[in-house]
């Protein structure tokens, strides 16, 4: 029988003194220390423990666990002296901004002020220090949810001061999930005022600190040295494609078997890798994400464990205003397909809503997608595709809820398109536009015809959802003499097969929404887009044609 599984649990501390089932990462401390770099940002997927790592690395260094050398007793870091005789032996300042996701930036800033304020209250202690003299007591004081933002910015610079002169010892600095607040910034429209706020507190907290010995920083994403970075010219940056640490985030494959052996599921090896296999850090391929495997040995069930621990927002906002090109990459994505995208490690928040290179940059590093393909040179086109079937249930369920809308149900459009009933088509569809078309383009900028061609390919990717395992759903492919919009071809031969196209509008070209659609029916006529089902053995007769003429918010289908 295999040990208590503890769903949830990030304090080392618990685990070990419950006994609590545990894969031995201890290995990261020994590497850490012994690469001696000042100030390490480690990006990793969430849920891969690092929150899980960095409290590991609190309870090996700090002063405040001297003497609690049992918690790791048994693990490999125990097996060298050395590292025996540093554990406890350093003051550490560990804090987290993982629970920071303000709407506002006053209410991010705020929720730092919080946290800066519950920090010093942990280390009141140093307040009876010998170095303390009255101007350092009325700092200290100053820190508090009401402080000034200048006070706020300087907080854990003067706290490591304070710290080292207490203890006669230089600070460790540990910063769990440094870019969520950064992240809700950009869904919510204040990435300026808090990159200028995050900058002024990272200067002084990890450059001008006389008193920090190194830090480590973990996080989702790289975000640009120009963003909060430009002034740390002694930071070292540990990405998905950084060959350290490549095995001390995520389980490897070897140690997910190891734990199904522990808890009678060996047989179910190839299921577990097809589910939840895909991941690679650097050179290391068969990285599993640990919440799926935790998840997965205590239910015994294969389910999205992953894709439903937290927010999907911001990878959703990303395909649901991107443009038409991600949506159709998207496609080709769930459709088990290898894309081929520029990727710049350095996410540019500013930039993601122009730059689709950062877009595939954000959804690689933040594990959604894995790398099939590297580039031998920087700057090389990388191959992509879905990291394994959890994430691929993931999008799909997004899909699917884009369009379920309690007053618009997406499956009655496909039912009616079955059917060939086109008042119902159309009336639905005008319904759905009127009803969700602002929810595909939230930022209402694009031009009247550039939006409806991006509510049309989110349509397309619905389609996807609703007839996965009844049609091939293929999009902006050569047939015949030109490119469909889109063909839904029958697995079973008996079943009609469509073709769609859509047209907006041109008023220099139709008079009448009626003569757009005449020029989607037309179109489909005139390129013949039914060799490709044809040269398939679907005969003509089952081929049904549709053209959808759009202008605005309406729409006229036939």
């Amino acid at each position: 029988m295999g040990k208590t599984i503890s769903i949830g649990a990030q304090s080392f501390e618990f685990i070990r003194m419950n006994d609590c089932f545990f894969v031995d990462k201890t290995g990261f401390i020994r590497e850490w220390w012994e690469n001696k770099d000042v100030v390490t940002l480690i990006a990793r997927p969430r849920r891969f423990g690092k929150t899980l790592n960095l409290d590991m690395m609190n309870c090996f260094f700090s002063k405040k666990y001297k003497g609690r050398g049992a918690l790791f007793e048994g693990l490999s870091i125990w097996e060298e002296e050395k590292y025996r005789k540093l554990q406890g032996s350093y003051p550490v300042i560990f804090l987290s901004f993982a629970d920071i996701k303000g709407e506002t930036f006053e209410e991010t800033k705020q929720a730092i002020k919080y946290t800066l304020a519950k920090l010093y209250e942990n280390h009141e202690y140093v307040k009876n220090g010998k170095n303390m003299g009255k101007r350092e007591q009325e700092f200290f004081d100053s820190v508090s949810s009401g402080m000034s933002d200048d006070v706020a910015v300087l907080a854990l610079k003067y706290l490591s001061d304070y710290l080292a002169g207490y203890y006669g010892q230089k600070v460790l600095i540990l910063l769990d999930e440094y870019d969520t607040p950064l992240q809700e910034a950009y869904v919510y429209g204040y990435w300026r005022e808090l990159v200028s706020f995050i900058r002024r507190m990272f200067n002084s907290t990890f450059k001008t600190n006389p008193n920090m010995e190194r830090a480590i920083m973990t996080g989702i994403t790289r975000v640009s040295r120009e963003s909060i970075f430009s002034d740390l010219n002694n930071l070292t940056v540990v990405t998905t494609t950084s060959e350290k640490y490549r095995t001390q985030f995520g389980f490897t494959e070897e140690e997910v078997f190891r734990a199904l052996e522990l808890f009678g599921m060996s047989v179910q090896k190839e299921e577990v890798k097809r589910w939840y296999d895909g991941f690679t850090f650097g050179s290391q391929k068969d990285i599993y994400n640990p919440w799926s495997i935790i998840n997965l040995l205590d239910e015994k069930k294969f389910k999205s464990y992953w894709s439903n621990s937290s927010s999907n927002a911001l990878a959703g906002k990303l395909i649901r205003e991107g443009s038409a090109e991600i949506k159709m990459d998207m496609e080709a994505l769930l459709d088990h397909k290898i894309i081929e995208k520029a990727i710049d490690e350095e996410i540019v928040f500013s930039q993601l809503d122009e730059d689709e290179t950062a877009v595939w940059s954000l959804l690689l590093a933040s594990g959604y997608l894995k790398v099939e393909d590297a580039p031998e040179e920087d700057g090389g086109i990388y191959g992509l595709s879905l990291t394994n079937y959890e994430v691929a249930q993931m999008f799909r369920r997004m899909i699917r809820g884009w369009f379920q809308k309690p007053s618009v149900k997406y499956n009655d459009f496909v039912k009616a398109l079955l059917l060939n009933d086109v008042d119902y088509m159309n009336d639905y569809m005008n319904q759905v536009s009127e009803q969700i078309f602002s929810f595909f383009d939230t930022r209402n900028k694009p031009s009247d015809r550039t939006e409806p061609e991006r509510f049309y390919h989110g349509f397309v990717l619905g389609l996807i959802v609703e007839l996965a395992g009844k049609y091939k759903v293929s999009s902006n492919r050569e047939s015949g003499f030109g490119r469909y919009d889109v063909m839904l071809e029958p697995l079973d031969s008996t079943e009609p097969a469509y073709v769609l196209e859509f047209k907006v509008r041109n008023p220099r070209r139709e008079d009448t929404l009626e003569k757009t659609l005449e020029a989607a029916q037309k179109q489909i006529e005139e390129k013949q887009y039914d060799q490709e089902l044809l040269g398939r053995g679907i005969p003509m007769e089952q081929i049904h044609h549709y053209g959808f003429a759009f202008e605005g918010k309406r729409v006229l289908i036939g």
